[in-house]
């Protein structure tokens, strides 16, 4: 008896619940960061958190924080890790790690069709109105290179698209895949300028605390889900459309 109880106890002990992985990420960012009508997470990063939990052995919470939180709930270590289409920088790389990039893009600029705008340098005039996303990669570049125009800074980007929309603003500059999804959404008022305008592409990575073991795993699984065809099965769910405008205008995709 004695030792059918001991079994009976090792096997509770073998059976806890998983360890948890808790992502963090703005769920706001579709087809990448998204919620269903019930509330319920999806999309390109939800996939890729869920796969890497499994690979890990790990139990995956999805924290939907707002953008300026992720980096500070990271780092007090409320979440462990960030995905959220998050660009690395060497600005970031300063309080926080990242994993090795899992996608690549550029920044595009989305224009009302009355702005007269064919370029990056169109924009750089005084008088030109230009919407960036609080925080965004399209919000530093804008400060940087964009000395002439007037930079209105908003907390949401369905906010900057509105005021390109409304001819408020002469562009809007964000990822090339979100400048085509609200392109797409809005044909009749806008135009997507999605050839690249920056010299080199940037990337994507898995957010992580700096010297974070786990680091050595997520930089495996990429590797792995690059390989064996996880990213391009995300690919073909969610950007099947963008991707085709991506190989005629012939632009390197994401994955």
């Amino acid at each position: 008896m004695g030792c059918s109880g001991e079994k009976k106890e090792e096997k509770t002990k073998v059976e806890p619940k998983k360890e948890v992985l808790k992502v963090g990420m703005e769920l706001a960012y579709p087809p990448f960061e998204m919620s269903e009508k019930d509330g319920t997470p999806s999309g390109v990063s939800v996939d890729f958190a869920k796969a890497l939990g499994k690979y890990l052995g790990k139990d995956v919470v999805i924290e939907n924080i707002a953008w300026d939180g992720l980096i500070p709930s990271l780092k007090t270590g409320k979440i462990d890790l960030i995905i959220s289409s998050m660009t690395i920088t060497d600005e970031r790389k300063k309080s926080i790690d990242f994993s090795i990039p899992y996608a690549q893009t550029s920044l595009a600029i989305l224009t009302n069709k009355n702005s007269q705008v064919s370029s990056i340098e169109d924009l750089n005039v005084e008088g030109k109105k230009v919407a960036v996303k609080k925080g965004s990669t399209g919000h530093i570049y804008a400060k940087d290179n964009l000395p002439n125009a007037e930079i209105l800074v908003f907390d949401k980007e369905a906010a900057c698209v509105l005021e390109v929309v409304q001819g408020k603003a002469d562009g809007f500059l964000y990822d090339q895949l979100t400048i085509y999804k609200n392109y797409a959404k809005n044909k009749d008022t806008t135009i997507a300028l999605l050839k690249p305008f920056q010299k080199d592409f940037e990337y994507w990575g898995v957010a992580l605390r700096q010297n974070d073991p786990l680091k050595q795993k997520v930089d495996e699984f990429i590797k792995k889900a690059k390989e064996d065809g996880t990213f391009d099965g995300f690919a073909k769910k969610y950007l099947t459309d963008a991707k085709k405008t991506f190989d005629e205008l012939g632009i390197p995709f994401f994955f």
